[in-house]
C-alpha cells in the first residue's frame, strides 16, 4: 500500500485507499525530487511579449498596478529569476513593493531594483508579512505539492480588494484512492469565491477572505506524467 515518506502514517487506511502504484512523498522529499528541484519554469519568463506573465494571465502585471487608484504591490509565487518583477519595477514608481518568493531563486547574476525582494523558501509553509494587492502563481502550482492549500491561504494574503491569478490543472487533484478530484476540487473553490477559466487553466479570486477548503491533504506524486502543458507535474493527493 502507498503511504506517505516522513509523513503521516497510512497505514490505517482499508487497503483500497490508496493507489498500491504510488509513494506519496513529503514535501521534504517532493522539494528535492527532480521533477521540482530546480525547475526552468518561469525562469526566463518576460513580463510582456511571447513567453510572458501578460499572456499567461490574460493581463499585464505592472499596467494592472498602474491603473490603480493608489499604490499597489504585488507578490508573485514561483517567480524564478524575477525577471518580470525586475522588468515592473522599471515602469513602477519606486516605493511600489515588488516580492518574489521561489524554492530555488534566482541562478543568474543580474541587477535587481531597490523594491524588489527575491526570497528563497519553500511555499510549504512560507507566509508574507503584509497583503498584497496582486497575487500571482504562472504555472507554478503544478509543481506544490498541497495546492488547495495553499490556495487557501494565499486568499488570506490579497488585500480587500486585491486579485489572486494562477493556472491550475484540476487533473492534478486526486482522491486517496486515486481517483480524480476534479470536479470536487473546483466546486469547493468555486463555493469559496474562487472563479475558473477551463480554456485557460486560469484560477482567479478577487479580494481578501478566509478560505478553508474540505480536503485533507496526504502527500504529492512525482510519477503521475505530464500536466496539459507538456511537462512532469505533481499529483496532490487528498482525503
Amino acid at each position: 500500500m502507498g503511504r506517505l515518506r516522513g509523513g503521516p502514517d497510512l497505514s490505517g487506511l482499508p487497503v483500497d485507499s490508496v493507489s498500491d502504484m504510488v509513494t506519496l512523498l513529503s514535501d521534504d522529499e517532493l522539494e528535492r525530487s527532480p521533477v521540482v528541484a530546480n525547475r526552468a519554469m518561469n525562469r526566463e519568463r518576460a513580463l510582456t511579449g511571447v513567453n510572458s506573465y501578460a499572456r499567461e494571465l490574460g493581463l499585464d502585471p505592472a499596467q494592472w498596478l498602474l491603473d490603480r487608484p493608489e499604490l499597489g504591490s504585488w507578490l508573485d509565487l514561483c517567480s524564478g529569476e524575477g525577471l518580470a518583477l525586475t522588468a515592473a519595477a522599471g515602469r513602477l514608481p519606486a516605493a511600489t513593493v515588488l516580492t518574489g518568493v521561489d524554492l530555488v531563486g534566482p541562478i543568474g547574476l543580474r541587477r535587481v531594483a531597490p523594491n524588489v525582494r527575491l526570497i528563497v523558501a519553500s511555499l510549504a509553509d512560507w507566509a508574507p508579512r503584509q497583503p498584497y494587492d496582486l497575487i500571482t502563481c504562472v504555472h507554478g502550482l503544478h509543481y506544490i505539492g498541497d495546492k488547495l492549500g495553499l490556495l487557501g491561504r494565499a486568499a488570506g494574503w490579497l488585500s480587500p480588494d486585491g486579485l489572486f491569478l494562477a493556472q491550475l490543472d484540476p487533473a492534478s487533484l486526486r482522491r486517496v484512492d486515486g481517483r480524480s478530484l476534479a470536479r470536487p476540487g473546483l466546486a469547493a473553490l468555486r463555493a469559496a469565491g474562487f472563479e475558473y477559466q477551463p480554456r485557460r487553466h486560469l484560477l482567479t479570486l478577487r479580494g481578501r477572505r478566509s478560505v478553508r477548503l474540505p480536503f485533507d491533504y496526504l502527500g504529492a506524486d512525482t510519477t503521475a506524467g505530464p500536466t496539459y502543458t507538456g511537462q512532469p507535474a505533481v499529483a496532490s493527493y487528498y482525503g
